[in-house]
């Protein structure tokens, strides 16, 4: 809950960029999707009703699957990071953005991503570091 204001913080300061911050709510476990939305809709007035992203939710539990398993991601909050030709440039916590982000973002920095493996974070694990992410 702490990286929101952090992640709402990094969608100002870079939208005109064409970064865009998309949150997962990705273990939430309602019978029905519209059971998810009407909780998650709530919860997140309630704490954050100036959110300035949008928030995705999966409430079977799949997308621990493809994304949190494979990339060896141990917890919660952890950020995907993808340029701008939609690979995987940055996996890991949300508070190391600041530094990732503008390299990214930059035209060398995407060119640089398409040459090198992604940027290590701190729940980046080996297995992931080996793996395809295209």
């Amino acid at each position: 809950m702490a990286a929101r204001p952090h992640l709402m913080q990094l969608q100002d300061k870079y939208q005109t960029s064409g970064f865009e911050v998309v949150g997962v709510a990705a273990s939430e476990e309602d019978p029905t999707a519209e059971e998810t939305r009407t909780s998650l809709d709530a919860w997140l007035i309630q704490r954050f009703p100036n959110l300035n992203y949008r928030i995705a939710f999966d409430y079977t539990g799949e997308m621990n699957r493809p994304w949190m398993k494979a990339s060896s991601s141990l917890g919660i909050p952890t950020s995907f990071l993808v340029d701008r030709d939609g690979r995987i440039a940055f996996i890991g916590h949300p508070a190391e953005l600041d530094d990732v982000l503008p390299k990214v973002i930059s035209a060398a920095g995407a060119a640089a991503m398409k040459r090198k493996p992604p940027i290590k974070g701190g729940s980046l694990g080996t297995n992931a570091q080996r793996a395809n992410w295209r």
